[in-house]
């Protein structure tokens, strides 16, 4: 069985942005009621929302409502973390349309992007 540990994940990303300088907020509220699983936050500057997707089960249908949250809430960039290989189809260009960077990644690659800092623009 694939799976991603969420928990672990979690402490790393939240001890990364602390490293960096960035604030890492858990269960991140958007202002129409729903929330982002951790959003990195520069002071108040929204950098990036990170949703952690354990399930392939309506994969490209969860990639979508993902997509619409971060937009919705002002993110630039969103970060799906999952262990599977999954193609929303349409949802990455539904993007790209929005002006939204999605990525959809694995662990790995979430932590060694964010240990280079590639969301705050330096």
């Amino acid at each position: 069985m694939i799976c991603i540990k969420v928990k672990t994940l979690t402490r790393e990303i939240v001890a990364l942005a602390d490293e960096l300088g960035l604030n890492a907020v858990l269960e991140y509220r958007t202002p129409d009621g729903t929330r982002i699983d951790i959003a990195i936050l520069r002071d108040e500057r929204k950098l990036l929302a990170i949703e952690l997707e354990a399930s392939f089960k309506w994969f490209p249908q969860r990639v979508l409502y993902d997509v619409v949250k971060a937009h919705r809430a002002g993110f630039p960039e969103l970060w799906v973390v999952t262990p599977f290989r999954g193609n929303p189809g349409w949802v990455r260009g539904y993007a790209e349309e929005l002006g939204l960077t999605l990525r959809i990644m694995g662990e790995e690659e979430a932590i060694s992007r964010l240990k280079t800092c590639s969301p705050c623009g330096t």
